[in-house]
């Protein structure tokens, strides 16, 4: 079955895009060999006025390039990587580029029109190729998103997107869709000049146009006379600070740890000075050169792959029927239960929000109230949509109300004795067949689950703050937990469209246990006397997105201790944290548990960060000798990346797949590396196993290498195959 059909009706060829099974179009290398043929016929079939290009699927245009058609690229030149995806990018350039042209000879004459008509979503490459056609028009479809998400997935547009909106926009106005991914509803999108019109019935707005349209509207103003690039280029007084201002920027984001993020903007700067043609070679010429970089390997394999398994319920339980959410009963309205609660009910599922109070029951309702406004505010969602939500949000003191529940989220004080008694008293009130998720981020499910009289229904939760914002969540299989409870928790993370992992019980799971260690590691190297400023600076150049310290600020102090006070309890003397427990109770005694309190490792005024606390010389002066900074990053990342390979050893985490997806969307593991086990691969067992052993004898016993990685030096293995 083909790809894409034509049909020619009234002078118009209009060309459908289907891919067979898939939900959304993806193209493939047969797929534009299809495309460029039926575009060609077009322009050569004298009854053809103008041509079409379109969707025959409802909502939606394109969603890019199958990952596949990348891979098929590089293999094709055999031991030559770089000239298969070179030369296969080149081919795509050329087939749009015969769109653009149309038909056109060196004056610009004798084309033919070609529009595309977007009946909804068009990402990527579906994007690229509707900026190769004359006009864009795009249906006013809810929820329909268009623009280059690419730069999130460790690459950037390079089917001629990269040069296109640049000369279609200027360097200015092209940067947040390049280089950072910015997506817009299709009215958005014709307000900032991504597209050219909004219309009902985009295929018969895009059929009369190219019926009517004049032959000097076909030309693309880079292929005009004088074309000028809008702001100006590299060289020009306006567009030279645009330039300098863009490197800062991708600097001042990135670190310089994100391949990516430099090579599109040298695509930029080097196309913007050389004829279109050219500057498509260059686009193509970087794009290979990232390509061939193992960091983006790494995050599309991390950030597309692995989380699209886990999105579309990869380890789920066989055997086990859909089970899905109708009404959900959700303990404590604090600000984990609230947002729990409005993810569900924006999800279609009614929910009951339940406290001690009603004051505070309300409280958890306001929250989810107010975050609906805002969404209106900005337009992300519309008030209908907002009164629908909070329709299916009550909040009630009442056990009572939870009758007919097919699910309960615990999400009260992280305390063993009040959730057991929150959750016997709920499970009164609901049928035996209600699945009961504690949401808990270090006490053990299966010691929870001893308040159920049905622990094969008890699964855990762990969800992590704010809820609205954060992708993951950590399906926690208790002893005794059983299939219909895990697939239930899975089902539900899907509603809600977040990323589940599943894993086994243990103290902490696997997110919380590796980045403890990490907060851990920089208290520590406080206290040793190494420099604020390098400690932090030091995790953000790993691409780490905060620093330790800032983030024991936003997690506030105090809880650090609890947890301290809880891990002690249940280790005793295999507790071996009693060195961070000294900074950290040293700034309670202080006041400054954190960001909440206005005071901590930083200051803040009007709950704005400002700077670190100067106060933190007085309090642990800085060594005269400072460590190097790759000392203080192979610090920070390794007593993570150790512990992950713990967790696997343990049988915490089922594979790699899970930790590395966990790591990157859970706490944000120096995401251009695609997580610990990837980042592990990158360094070679080898090296890393040697480094580990480095670390240990210097610094302790958390860093003592893991028999898993030793084994795979001794033998050249890696966590991933080559």
């Amino acid at each position: 079955m083909s790809d894409f059909s034509a049909d020619t009706e009234g002078g118009v060829c209009t060309i459908s895009w289907d891919t067979p099974g898939k939900s959304m179009n993806v193209m493939s290398l047969e797929a534009l060999a299809e495309l460029d043929a039926l575009v060609s016929a077009a322009l050569e079939d004298a009854r053809v006025k103008g041509i079409v290009i379109t969707s025959a699927k409802p909502g939606s245009f394109a969603g890019g390039m199958d990952l596949k058609t990348l891979a098929a690229m590089r293999d094709a030149a055999g031991d030559d990587p770089a000239k298969g995806i070179f030369e296969g990018i080149m081919a795509l350039h050329a087939a749009l580029r015969r769109i653009e042209r149309a038909g056109m000879d060196a004056a610009n004459e004798g084309g033919k029109p070609i529009a595309c008509a977007l009946p909804g979503t068009a990402l990527g490459l579906g994007y690229e190729l509707a900026l190769a056609c004359h006009r864009i028009f795009a249906a006013p479809t809810h929820g329909a998103k268009i623009g280059l998400p690419e730069i999130k997935l460790g690459l950037f547009p390079g089917a001629g997107g990269t040069t296109r909106l640049v000369r279609r926009l200027g360097a200015m106005g092209a940067a947040p869709y390049l280089l950072e991914g910015t997506l817009l509803s299709p009215e958005k999108a014709k307000a900032a000049g991504l597209i050219d019109e909004i219309a009902e019935t985009p295929l018969e707005a895009a059929r009369a146009w190219v019926l009517q349209a004049a032959p000097e509207a076909l030309a693309k103003p880079w292929d005009r006379k004088g074309f000028k690039l809008p702001g100006g280029g590299p060289y020009h007084p306006a567009g030279f600070m645009t330039f300098l201002g863009a490197s800062a920027m991708v600097n001042g984001k990135t670190k310089g740890a994100y391949p990516a993020a430099k090579a599109l903007l040298s695509a930029v700067y080097e196309g913007a000075q050389v004829p279109f043609d050219t500057a498509l070679r260059i686009e193509a010429r970087w794009f290979t050169h990232v390509m061939l970089d193992p960091s983006s390997s790494a995050m599309i394999r991390t950030l597309f792959v692995g989380k699209e398994a886990l999105d579309k319920g990869a380890g789920r339980p066989e055997g086990v029927p859909p089970q899905s959410v109708k009404k959900l009963g959700v303990l404590g309205a604090g600000m984990m239960g609230a947002g729990i609660a409005l993810v569900a009910a924006q999800a279609g599922v009614e929910v009951v929000l339940l406290d001690r109070t009603q004051e505070a029951a309300d409280k958890g309702r306001a929250h989810a109230e107010a975050y609906l406004d805002e969404g209106v505010k900005r337009g992300k969602t519309s008030a209908a949509q907002k009164q629908a939500v909070m329709q299916r949000l009550s909040a009630t003191t009442e056990f009572d109300a939870l009758a007919g529940c097919d699910m309960i989220i615990e999400a009260v004080f992280e305390d063993p004795e009040v959730k057991a008694e929150v959750t016997r008293t709920a499970l009164r009130h609901v049928p035996e067949s209600c699945i009961f998720a504690t949401n808990t981020s270090s006490l053990p499910v299966s010691k929870l689950a001893e308040a159920s009289l049905m622990p094969e229904n008890f699964v855990g939760l762990h969800f992590f703050s704010p809820v609205e914002k954060m992708q993951l969540v950590e399906v926690i299989k208790g002893v005794r937990t059983g299939p219909r409870a895990v697939a239930k928790a899975l089902d539900f993370a899907r509603m809600i469209r977040k990323t589940p992992i599943v894993v086994n019980d243990a103290r902490f799971f696997y997110a919380n246990r590796c980045i403890i260690p990490y907060l851990n590691e920089g208290l520590r190297l406080l206290r040793e006397g190494v420099a604020p400023a390098l400690i932090e600076n030091a995790a953000k150049l790993t691409g780490m997105p905060l620093g330790p310290l800032q983030l024991v600020d936003e997690t506030s102090i105090e809880l650090g201790l609890k947890i301290a006070q809880a891990s002690r309890a249940a280790m005793g003397e295999s507790y071996r944290d009693a060195d961070v427990d000294e900074v950290l109770q040293r700034m309670a005694e202080l006041g400054r548990l954190g960001r909440k309190a206005g005071a901590g490792f930083y200051t803040y005024e009007g709950g704005k960060r400002l700077g670190l606390w100067e106060g933190l010389a007085a309090e642990w002066p800085e060594a005269e000798d400072q460590p190097e900074l790759q000392e203080v990053q192979h610090r920070l990342l390794f007593v993570q990346a150790l512990e992950a390979v713990r967790a696997l050893e343990r049988h915490v985490l089922p594979g790699v797949r899970e930790g590395d997806v966990g790591a990157v969307l859970g706490w944000g593991f120096a995401p251009w590396s695609g997580g610990p086990f990837s980042w592990l691969d990158m360094l070679g067992a080898p090296y890393a196993a040697e480094r580990a052993s480095e670390l240990a004898d210097r610094h302790g016993r958390r860093f003592t290498c893991p028999e898993t990685l030793a084994e795979m030096a001794r033998k050249g293995g890696r966590f991933y195959p080559a």
